[in-house]
């Protein structure tokens, strides 16, 4: 399957959001001086967000590209966010390198689902729900202080929690089938290639 680039309203509105996102990296490295514009950004990336996916909906404008590229920008958002939390002192490494093991598991994941079936795995409901509370966590570290930083473990707790669940509801839905899919093929391999043999005309014998 071959994507193609639609330039498209939503998809337009994504690759300003991919852009934006070194520049939040910038913004929240460059201290507290420079915190007030990084919220405002990291807002504005969040709404953004929402807002091409309503218009993708509502004006039928979904593309697969869009389907691809859309969860992608969300990714290195969320993970820029967290690793530049941790390089300013507002976040545990904990919280970065559960995002990372985590994306690598969930692309690994449905690198072997299109390998094997021609499957993309698109964000479904329980993914955006973990989305959105790691956003809702990741704006709160904006307003805690920095004698309070010690709090973010248990603010991100839900957060984590939540992803676990969607993970393993992506697995039930998308691995665990193709699994069992693969165990029965190899089951009923041996019946097959001894149907085959039966079925085999015997060789002529010289005499």
């Amino acid at each position: 399957m071959r994507l193609r680039i639609e330039l498209t309203v939503p998809n337009i509105l994504t690759l300003i959001r991919f852009l934006a996102i070194p520049v939040l990296a910038y913004l929240i490295n460059a201290g507290d001086a420079y915190n007030t514009m990084a919220f405002i950004l990291f807002l504005a990336i969040w709404m953004t967000d929402m807002l091409d996916g309503y218009i993708a909906r509502r004006f039928n404008q979904v593309s697969e590209f869009g389907k691809l590229f859309d969860p992608l920008v969300d990714k290195l958002f969320q993970f820029t966010t967290a690793v530049m939390m941790y390089v300013v002192g507002r976040l545990p490494l904990w919280v970065p390198l559960f995002i990372l093991v985590k994306e690598i598991m969930m692309i690994l994941g449905s690198a072997l689902l299109f390998r094997r079936t021609k499957l993309v795995v698109y964000a479904e409901w329980y993914g955006k729900i973990s989305t959105a509370l790691f956003v809702a966590a990741f704006a709160s570290l904006f307003f805690l202080p920095r004698d309070q930083t010690q709090l973010a473990t248990y603010i991100f707790i839900l957060p984590v929690a939540w992803s676990l669940y969607s993970y393993i509801r992506y697995a039930k839905q998308y691995i665990v089938p193709l699994l069992k899919k693969k165990m029965n093929q190899e089951d009923n391999q041996p019946d097959s290639l001894q149907d085959e043999k039966s079925e085999r005309p015997p060789s002529d014998r010289h005499t």
